[in-house]
């Protein structure tokens, strides 16, 4: 602060008639900030649509209106510091000449508040001879007029007015009696201040100056046009009839209520228009524990605001928002944000909010949490948005654990029904139906959220899922076991994820479904008993079967566990299967495709040239193979192999019956494992 700044004689207070055009009014007094000027509009204090300016100069200021008040309007500037002492000066410090002066300013300050206030006072005269200004007893006055007795001392006389002396009395037991005034007190209406609701008068005044005059207030059946911003402050409230008390905002640059304080109550209204239809924000103080009920708001470009504004010490905390319908908002339904560099909007309660577009278009979310942390939730919530929206629920990169309860989405186009954008943390998702077109929880957060029951019908799907530490307390199968009288086929009808299967009394077929109705499904299925009789897998439909084959499992807890990808039937894991093999009797060049373990190779007709695939073809690395003569002829079988001479290096000839030869490839060569000779 200016150690220049002086505070002149004078009363700390301004007034003007608008004339409909001028929008700057000077005030010839100094003030420290600007939040020590209270501008009125008739008898409104103002929230928002004026800057001042002049803070710290002794000559004083202006405020500059953006909008000029209406002509005729009362302008009424007063400066209103507050009577309390915030500073100290230290024991034995140093005492600035500044600091005193900034001190006695304030105080002067004050003073000259303090005299104005008693200006308009009723008072005694200085010329006036003493007389008593102590009024009688409540019990003496109660019901009475205030008068003067002969020596112009307070007394009281009897009523003389039939309306002061006609009384209140409810029906019931212990009812007791009141004067009609306190009774039509205790709530007063819009139309007790000039309110007209007839949805052409501007009644933004008249709302406010009620709202400003008295904590409760009514807002009867009817359109009441405003054309700037009604703001509820602290403890305050207003009520309306339901659907019949009309908020119209005269265009959509404004807000249409804001609740800039705490512990306010806004119920029983349809609101229309506006930028904000409702907007809390911690402007004159923390913005905490307001209620907000049985409230539609029509076509308002953000349906309800929540903003962490810009101090930390004013956050939006606590509110809470029950049965509330925001239909055909322009960009979102419920929008938390932070405009400035306060808190995120934190331990905010949503039930029974509905977001819905009606067939307008919306541009944005039903619900934005763009800044919201810890506990904000929703329960019971719906978004119904048309195909023009982005999402029907999305949390921003600035959230953290917020909770969704029987959430409802719904829209004919492609839109996320829950999207989880990058920096999102620790959402909870219980119960959601996601009747959008869209994916239940699209997911850019790196699986940051936990959900349950979370995405009929069936799209909720965990991709690129990461389990750092998992315990099972209990992990089952659902198995089926399957023995029959004799030969048989069991039917693997997908409905059990393990079959065990006994061919006690005969050879059985264990038939797969065609694997274009089973993509997806894995299925395990073991050999139980110690007979000689095969359980074969095979595939209905005429498909091929597991690795394009029948599977037998021949001997005791033979087992093998099988995939469908919607084409094929595929081996993912098995154990002791027999051997497989080929016969192979043309003479000239045979190259295996190494489908099988032994290749039984006849040269009676010439001789014939076994070449192994290349030893580095993904066929063939880690793969074992075996090549036997198979005839008595003279003709040579020789093993060579594609890139290498052979295995070892060198074309293995098997001369004569029985001659064989094992190899299996390391992925650089063939190598022998075993000879014969």
């Amino acid at each position: 602060m200016p150690s220049s700044l002086q505070i002149p004689r004078g009363t700390p207070r301004a007034h003007y008639v608008a004339d409909g055009y001028q929008t700057a009014f000077p005030f010839p007094f100094p003030i420290f900030a600007s939040e020590d000027l209270v501008v009125y509009l008739g008898a409104a204090a103002q929230q928002t649509g004026f800057t001042v300016s002049g803070s710290g100069v002794t000559a004083g200021g202006s405020v500059t209106f953006t909008t000029a008040p209406a002509a005729g309007v009362l302008v009424t500037l007063i400066r209103r510091v507050p009577l309390e002492r915030v500073t100290d000066f230290q024991e034995s410090g140093p005492l600035s000449a500044l600091a005193l002066n900034t001190e006695l300013d304030v105080l002067t300050a004050c003073l000259q508040q303090v005299a104005s206030d008693q200006v308009a006072m009723l008072h005694y005269a200085d010329t006036d001879l003493p007389a008593s200004s102590l009024l009688p007893g409540r019990a003496v006055r109660a019901g009475q007029l205030l008068g003067f007795d002969g020596a112009g001392a307070p007394t009281v006389v009897p009523p003389v007015d039939t309306q002061a002396l006609s009384t209140y009395l409810p029906q019931g037991a212990g009812g007791v009696a009141r004067p009609i005034g306190d009774k039509l007190g205790d709530m007063v209406s819009v139309k007790d201040f000039g309110a007209a609701g007839d949805g052409v008068t501007d009644d933004t005044l008249a709302i406010q100056a009620a709202l400003t005059s008295h904590s409760a207030v009514y807002l009867p059946p009817g359109t009441y046009r405003i054309s700037g911003t009604l703001s509820v402050g602290f403890g305050k409230t207003l009520a309306g009839a339901g659907q019949s008390s009309v908020v119209h905002g005269a265009g959509s640059g404004f807000d249409l209520i804001q609740l800039p304080d705490g512990y306010a109550t806004l119920s029983s209204l349809r609101l229309e228009n506006g930028q904000s239809g409702i907007r809390l924000c911690g402007l004159t103080g923390p913005c905490v524990q307001n209620s907000i009920s049985d409230i539609t708001v029509w076509q308002a470009t953000y349906g309800i605001t929540l903003d962490g504004g810009s101090r930390s010490d004013w956050p939006c905390y606590w509110n809470s928002i029950v049965r509330v319908l925001v239909a055909q908002p322009g960009v979102h339904g419920v929008w938390m944000t932070r405009s400035g560099a306060g808190d995120t909007a934190n331990a905010n309660k949503f039930h029974a909010v509905r977001v819905y577009s009606l067939g307008a278009p919306t541009s944005g979310c039903g619900f934005f949490i763009e800044a919201g942390r810890y506990n904000n939730s929703f329960i019971d919530c719906e978004a119904n948005l048309s195909a023009t929206a982005s999402a029907c629920f999305r949390l921003g990169a600035n959230t953290n654990k917020n909770l969704l309860v029987n959430l409802y989405c719904e829209s004919l186009g492609a839109l996320p029904n829950v999207q989880l954008d990058a920096g999102s943390q620790e959402t909870s998702i219980v119960n959601l139906f996601s009747a959008a077109a869209g994916p239940a929880i699209y997911d850019l957060s790196g699986g940051q959220y936990c959900a349950l029951n979370a995405g009929y019908p069936t799209k909720n799907r965990l991709l690129q899922t990461r389990i750092s530490e998992l315990t099972v307390q209990a992990l089952r199968f659902d198995t089926s076991f399957f023995e029959a009288t004799g030969p048989a086929t069991c039917l693997v009808d997908l409905a059990h994820s393990v079959y065990l299967v006994s061919a006690w009394n005969g050879a059985v077929e264990a038939r797969l479904p065609a694997a274009g109705d089973a993509n997806g499904f894995s299925v395990t299925i073991k050999k139980t008993d110690a007979t000689a009789h095969a359980v074969t897998i095979t595939e209905a439909g005429g498909g091929a079967g597991p690795d394009g084959r029948s599977l037998a499992l021949g001997n005791r807890y033979d087992t093998a566990t099988v995939v469908s990808n919607g084409a094929n039937w595929w081996i993912v894991t098995a154990n002791r299967q027999p051997g497989n093999s080929l016969y192979y009797e043309t003479p000239g060049l045979f190259q295996p495709d190494l489908s099988q373990d032994l290749y039984m190779v006849s040269a009676w007709g010439g001789a014939v040239e076994v070449r192994l695939p290349d030893p580095s073809a993904a066929g063939a690395v880690g793969r074992t193979v075996s090549v036997k003569k198979a005839d008595v002829s003279a003709n040579t079988v020789t093993v060579t192999a594609t890139r290498t001479t052979g295995p070892d290096g060198e074309a293995i000839p098997l001369a004569a019956m029985g001659h064989s030869l094992t190899a299996m490839s390391n992925g650089a060569a063939w190598q022998i494992l075993a000879r014969n000779p």
